[in-house]
């Protein structure tokens, strides 16, 4: 990438992401937001597509891709709608993910294959009301107990909390531990003790499901320990390295979609006598988006391809990633609406869509102020 272009094998696969996007997502997009819920028809589809199985070995079923692959697939699926692009993003790369690297031969014969197939959703379950950013606080217990262990806890704002078969659940096996002392477990969501509240209404992702769960002296048997006793923190800051470029990608995604309908708009918008575009403010505003968004874009492949090459600096990049790509789609979003003017503003306008939907990415997987942190210490050092 000396050129910081994709090479030939990514710009094809980009072209298949995309395809899959215009003639598969786009058409669910408007009821899905409007019902509140994924579209379940999806699932074979992205399957078919081997959209799913990007992480899972061949023989679960996968056909394995690096993580900048995986980053070209977030970025497209978010142009159509963040709510929708999430839900498969969660289940196979920032949920599922975990079980492919961390779970046992059994663990992964048992989920992966369906994963794989659309046929199993992963959820992970890990913020709870009292910790959020600050993993190590979260105060989910699990007590050992005959054959396992009994989780007794709450968790919030879960995605596809209400669409999983199976989540990766944190609890502390050691209250004095801190960080050490936590583990994550693999739970079925049929399981005795567990229980959802109901949808929580968002600011944007409609079409994303999110719930709180509770745990009330859930049986979890030994089987069901995911890597090793204590290893969860150190897991879940593992596996946040990716979902973090993922959810920048996102961001470029939407961005890049609110960019190309202000475009549009403008070029036939006529006000004072002539186009939008005839305006040199207006025309600077879309030159600077575009400037905006394709260096989001560089940054957020680099800590992609970092990832990928075992990288000294890959988690400094990907907080940079993160970080610029979350405010960048932000920015472009807003500028976008202010382009569109009182249309904008119109609920069924796309742009007002991706504008509620931009907003999550600089709080979840790690906030603003987390990623400057992560930066300064690094800095520092």
């Amino acid at each position: 990438m000396t050129t910081w272009e994709l090479d030939e094998e990514h710009e094809a696969f980009r072209q298949v992401c995309r395809r899959f996007v215009d003639e598969q997502v786009r058409p669910y997009v408007v009821a899905s937001e409007a019902a509140g819920t994924f579209p379940g028809e999806l699932w074979p589809k992205l399957a078919q597509a081997g959209l799913l199985g990007l992480m899972i070995p061949e023989e679960y079923g996968g056909s394995p891709a690096d993580n900048l692959a995986i980053t070209l697939l977030a970025e497209e699926l978010a142009r159509a709608c963040g709510g929708i692009a999430i839900t498969p993003l969660v289940s196979s790369y920032m949920a599922g993910s975990h079980i492919s690297r961390f779970g046992t031969a059994d663990q992964k014969g048992r989920y992966l294959p369906d994963v794989a197939a659309g046929r199993c959703v992963v959820s992970i379950a890990v913020t709870e009301p009292g910790a959020g950013s600050d993993v190590a606080g979260i105060t989910t217990v699990a007590t050992p107990a005959e054959g396992g262990f009994a989780l007794r806890g709450a968790k919030t704002f879960i995605t596809n909390a209400g669409l999983a078969d199976v989540m990766v659940v944190a609890a502390k096996t050691d209250r004095d531990a801190g960080h050490r002392g936590i583990t994550t477990f693999l739970v079925d969501t049929d399981q005795p003790g567990l229980t959802l509240g109901a949808p929580l209404p968002k600011m944007g992702w409609h079409s994303s499901d999110t719930r709180e769960v509770f745990f009330d002296d859930c049986p979890v048997g030994e089987e069901r320990v995911l890597g090793q006793i204590g290893s969860g923190f150190y897991q879940i800051m593992e596996s946040f390295q990716l979902e973090r470029v993922l959810l920048g990608a996102m961001g470029i995604g939407l961005a890049a979609e609110c960019l190309d309908d202000a475009r549009a708009y403008a070029a036939q918008r006529e006000v004072f006598g002539g186009r939008l575009t005839d305006l040199q403010t207006i025309r600077h505003r879309l030159a600077e988006m575009d400037v905006d968004l394709h260096l989001a874009r560089l940054v957020t492949y680099q800590a992609a391809a970092r990832l990928d090459a075992g990288h000294p600096e890959a988690a400094a990049t990907v907080a940079m990633a993160k970080l610029a790509a979350a405010r960048v789609a932000n920015r472009v979003a807003d500028e976008a609406v202010q382009i569109f003017g009182g249309s904008g503003f119109i609920d069924e306008t796309p742009v007002a869509r991706h504008y509620r939907d931009v907003r999550i990415l600089r709080i979840g997987g790690g906030t603003d102020e987390i990623q400057l942190e992560i930066l300064a210490k690094q800095a520092s050092r």
